[in-house]
C-alpha cells in the first residue's frame, strides 16, 4: 500500500516538472518576440532578419511549438541578426530613388539653371533609372539643363521613359564644346528596347554658331566657304534599338541632323515638332538608316533640309499626317554614294502637307550605286508653292565632278496618287532623270494637278529614261512618260535586294 502512495507521489512529481518546463519555454520564445515588436500569443512569423537565439530552449513537442515561419531562405536573404537586411534596390546608394519608378534628375544633382554642366546628374539618374522596370526620368519643368555629348547605353529594364518637360540643351556652340567629346553627336541611345522619348519640354540645338562656321556645307561670313565638310553634331540618335516611341517633344535648332535612327527596328514617331531656320545647312529633320518597321505620324516639321530622309537598308516605313516645310521635302536618299550597293522598300506617304520646299517627294541615287528602290507610294498630297514637286534624280552630286557611270540604283514600281497643288515656276513640277543604262520601271501617275503659283505658263514635266502609265490625265501633261516596259534592260541580279 506504502509503496502505491509513493509510486502516485512520484508520478505526480514528474508531471507537474514537465508541465513547468513546457510553459517556461513557451513563455520565453514569445517573450523574444515581443521585444521585435510582434503580438504576444501570436502566430505571427518572426522578421526575416531574426534568428532565433541557438540557447533558446526548443519545444519538446510539436503540439507546443508556435505556429511555424514562412519558409525564408538561411542566406543570403536571412542573415544573422547583426547584419542589415539586404536591399531590394540594385543601386541602393543612389539618392532619389522611389517607389513610384521617377528619377528626377534634380535629386541626382542637376541644378537646371542653364549654364551648369549636369551631364553627370543625368548619367546617375539613368544608371538608376535603367535597372528599374516601366522607370521614368524625369526631366521636370521651368528648369534649363545643359549636357554634354553622351551615350545613354542600355540593356535596361523594358518601359524606360526619358520625360523631358523643361529643357535640355547642349554647350552653346563649338568654341563651348569640351575638346574631348565628339563633335559628330550629342545625345546618343544605344542598344535599347523598349524605351520612349516624350514631354511637354523643348530639346534645344544651339545650332546658331555652328551654322556660321566658314565651311561646307555651311555658309561662312559674306558667303565664303573653305574646303572640307564641317563636323557639326547630330542631335539625337538612336543605335541599333528596338520597339521605340518619341511622341509629344519638341527639337529645335539643332547643329545638323536633328533625329537619326540607324540599325533600328520598330519605331513609332508621332506629335513630334521639329523647327530650324529655312537656311540653316544639313538639318534634316528626321533621318532613318538600315531600319525597319517604322512608322511617322501627325508631326510638323519645318528646317533647312530633308524634313524627312530615308537611306540605305530601310523597308515597311509608313508616313501619314505630316506637315513638312519650308524644307527640302520628303526624300528617300540619297542611295548608292562611293558605288554602295542600297536596298529601299515598302515605303508609303500618305495625307501629307508639303509647302514653301525646294523638293516636294524625292529619290535620289548616286551613279555607280547598285540595289534597288520599290514599293513607294505617294499619296493625298497637297502641294503648296514647291519646287520639283516630284522627283526622281539619279545623277545626284554634290560637286561638279562626279563622272557618268554605267550602274545605278534601279527604281521601280513607284505610285504617286492624288498630288495637288502649286509650284514654284522656277523648275518644272515634275522631273524624272533616270540612269541612262538603267531605267525607271512601272511609275504609277493619278489623278495629279500640279498649277503654277504665280502666272499661268503650265511648265512641261522632264523624262528621261522613264517607264510607266497615266491612270488618269495628269496636269501638267506628262507626255515625256514612256509606256511599257524598256526593250532592253540590264543585267537585273546586281539590282536585286
Amino acid at each position: 500500500m506504502a509503496r502505491g502512495f509513493l509510486l502516485i507521489w512520484i508520478l505526480a512529481i514528474i508531471s507537474l516538472h514537465h508541465y513547468s518546463s513546457n510553459v517556461n519555454a513557451r513563455y520565453h520564445y514569445h517573450k523574444k518576440q515581443k521585444q521585435k515588436g510582434t503580438n504576444i500569443g501570436s502566430p505571427v512569423s518572426p522578421s526575416p532578419v531574426y534568428a532565433p537565439d541557438p540557447q533558446e530552449p526548443v519545444p519538446s513537442s510539436p503540439v507546443d511549438a508556435p505556429a511555424p515561419k514562412d519558409p525564408v531562405p538561411s542566406t543570403p536573404a536571412d542573415p544573422p541578426s547583426s547584419s542589415p537586411p539586404i536591399p531590394s534596390d540594385p543601386y541602393p546608394n543612389e539618392p532619389g530613388d522611389t517607389t513610384d519608378g521617377i528619377f528626377d534628375v534634380t535629386s541626382y544633382g542637376a541644378v537646371g539653371d542653364g549654364s551648369s554642366d549636369d551631364t553627370e546628374a543625368f548619367t546617375k539618374a539613368w544608371k538608376a533609372a535603367c535597372a528599374v522596370e516601366s522607370a521614368t526620368i524625369l526631366v521636370p519643368s521651368d528648369k534649363s539643363f545643359v549636357i554634354t555629348s553622351t551615350i545613354f547605353s542600355g540593356p535596361c529594364k523594358p518601359g524606360l521613359v526619358l520625360q523631358v518637360d523643361g529643357v535640355l540643351m547642349p554647350p552653346d556652340g563649338p568654341d563651348c564644346w569640351p575638346k574631348a567629346d565628339s563633335r559628330k553627336q550629342w545625345l546618343v541611345f544605344y542598344r535599347l528596347d523598349d524605351m520612349k522619348l516624350s514631354g511637354k519640354g523643348i530639346i534645344e540645338g544651339n545650332g546658331q554658331k555652328w551654322w556660321e562656321l566658314p565651311c561646307k556645307p555651311h555658309r561662312g561670313p559674306n558667303g565664303s566657304t573653305l574646303r572640307g565638310p564641317c563636323d557639326s553634331p547630330a542631335m539625337i540618335r538612336f543605335f541599333m534599338s528596338s520597339n521605340l516611341v518619341v511622341s509629344g517633344i519638341r527639337i529645335q535648332n539643332s547643329p545638323q541632323f536633328h533625329m537619326k535612327f540607324d540599325g533600328c527596328e520598330g519605331v513609332l514617331i508621332e506629335k513630334l515638332s521639329i523647327s530650324t531656320p529655312k537656311l540653316s545647312p544639313n538639318t534634316d529633320g528626321i533621318h532613318i538608316e538600315n531600319t525597319k518597321s517604322v512608322g511617322i505620324y501627325n508631326s510638323m516639321i519645318s528646317n533647312g533640309d530633308d524634313c524627312i530622309s530615308i537611306g540605305p537598308g530601310c523597308s515597311n516605313v509608313d508616313i501619314e499626317g505630316v506637315t513638312c516645310g519650308p524644307s527640302h521635302g520628303i526624300s528617300i536618299g540619297s542611295l548608292g554614294v562611293h558605288n554602295s550597293q542600297a536596298c529601299v522598300s515598302n515605303i508609303t506617304v500618305r495625307n501629307a502637307m508639303i509647302r514653301e520646299s525646294d523638293n516636294g517627294v524625292r529619290i535620289k541615287t548616286w551613279q555607280g550605286g547598285t540595289g534597288s528602290v520599290s514599293g513607294i507610294s505617294f499619296e493625298n498630297i497637297q502641294m503648296e508653292n514647291v519646287r520639283n514637286c516630284i522627283i526622281v534624280d539619279q545623277y545626284y552630286c554634290l560637286t561638279k565632278e562626279c563622272l557618268n557611270q554605267t550602274s545605278a540604283v534601279h527604281v521601280t514600281d513607284v505610285q504617286y496618287r492624288n498630288i495637288k497643288g502649286t509650284y514654284d515656276v522656277r523648275t518644272p513640277p515634275i522631273h524624272f532623270a533616270c540612269s541612262d543604262t538603267v531605267p525607271c520601271t512601272n511609275i504609277t501617275m493619278a489623278e495629279v494637278e500640279l498649277l503654277p503659283q504665280e502666272g499661268e505658263l503650265v511648265d512641261d514635266p522632264f523624262c528621261w529614261n522613264a517607264y510607266g502609265i497615266e491612270e488618269t490625265l495628269t496636269i501638267p501633261p506628262i507626255g515625256c512618260l514612256q509606256e511599257g516596259m524598256p526593250q532592253t534592260i540590264a543585267e537585273t541580279s546586281q539590282y536585286s535586294c
